[in-house]
Order: structure tokens, then sequence, then C-alpha cells
């Protein structure tokens, strides 16, 4: 199986702070893999680095062959990243955000492209209106839909469904297992421990700045004796 992702003891300091110690993980292609720690584990840094939004102090990062410290453009063509925070132009339309996002990419793929994040993003009639009108949960789906709409190679996903009910937050997940049909490799984090457990092809639990267990649910379960994933956190992250 190829790989999608290779980190080789990565480091990143802040100054006297080391957020990120020395982690080693890899990533198969179209596999979803989850990256799950509490705040401050050094987990959105590392999703950081490997969009390119962040250097390394030391170690080695590829994202499909491409080193991210020496071919960042390269690695910038194939992925997508949607962060936790991420926001869109409230006085654009959702339907019209897209469409600018879209600009920014092949011009021939522009209208498939857009019509792809309508269909993810579902939020029907609303797709022409105003984003400063959207709830927190509509606002997620766009940004989703946008994030995938490109057909990345590697889709890294910090919360996607942060702000979503349970209803929208299961769409989502289905839309993620799809793409991983389509070929693309996905690394998301999460703090819904059974949205980790149920979708995740494998996981790492990362905890201050240090990976401290990895392998599938299924392994990590069976290993702390625990009936679910949120009862192996809770138990290796203390």
């Amino acid at each position: 199986m190829k790989e999608a992702i290779k980190v080789r003891e990565l480091v990143k300091r802040y100054d006297s702070i080391e957020a990120v110690k020395k982690i080693s993980f890899t990533v198969n292609e179209g596999e979803i893999f989850g990256l799950i720690g509490p705040n401050g584990a050094g987990k959105t840094t590392t999703l950081r680095i490997l969009s390119t939004l962040l250097t390394i102090t030391s170690g080695a990062v590829e994202v499909m062959g491409y080193d991210v410290g020496r071919e960042p453009d390269e690695v910038r063509k194939i992925i997508s990243y949607l962060p936790e925070d991420a926001g869109a132009y409230k006085n654009l339309t959702g339907k019209g955000y897209l469409q600018f996002i879209a600009n920014f990419f092949n011009p021939r793929e522009n209208k498939s492209m857009v019509e792809k994040g309508v269909a993810i993003a579902a939020l029907g009639d609303r797709i022409n209106d105003r984003i400063d009108t959207y709830s927190k949960g509509m606002k997620r789906r766009l940004l989703v839909g946008r994030a995938l709409m490109t057909n990345p190679k590697v889709a890294i996903l910090d919360e996607p469904t942060s702000g979503l009910d349970v209803s929208n937050a299961q769409e989502i997940r289905r839309i993620i297992r799809e793409i991983t049909k389509q070929g693309t490799t996905v690394l998301l984090s999460s703090h819904n421990m059974l949205e980790v457990e149920f979708l995740c092809d494998r996981i790492a639990l990362i905890n201050e700045g240090v990976i401290v267990e990895e392998g599938t649910p299924e392994e990590l379960m069976k290993k702390h004796s625990a009936e679910n994933i949120e009862e192996v956190f809770m138990r290796v992250v203390e």
C-alpha cells in the first residue's frame, strides 16, 4: 500500500517551547487517519505544517512524495486544508464564494467544481443567500464543500463537523467516506470520539507534542480493554 503522508522525527519549536517533539507517523493512500489529542497537544500545529503554513524546525514531512519544506508549491497543488476556525467572505452568497475560490484553479473545471461544492454543502436554495445570514452549521457545510470540491489528493480537515448538529455531521461523515472511495486521502482531527471511532481507519493519539498511541480503533480498544475510543483517549492522555 502506497503512503500518501510520511512524517519522520518532526519537531516544531517556538523559541523555548517545543510544540511537537519528534513525532513520526504515516498515512496510506485512500485512508482516513485521525490525529487526536486535547487542546494544546500539537495536532493543529502538525496539520498546519502538512498544509505548508508553518515551517519545520527539524525532521522531514512528505505529502504524495513531495517534501513539504523544499517543495511547498507542489504540495499546495494537491492538498486542501480546512482549519477549525476557517471563515468565508460574509458579503458573498454561498455560491458566489465557491465560484470565487474555484477561480484560483483550472478555469476549465470551474463550473463542475462549483457544482460539486454546492452538492456537498447541500444548502438548497440558501446557497444563493449571503453568507452573513447563515447559521454556524450552514457556514461549516459551505466550507467543507469548498475544501472538497477541488478533488484534492489529500484533504486535511481540522474539526470538520465543528458546529454541526447530529444530522448534518452524519452527512459530512458520509461525504468524507465517499471521497476516499474516489481516491482522496483524509487526515483529520476531531474532539468527537464517536466520530473518530466510526470514521477513521487508523488514529494516532498525541499529547504534549508526543504520539503516545497509534493503531486502528479496534486495536486500541482491545489493548486497553476499553469499550470505546473515548475510554482509550481518557486513559492515555491523563
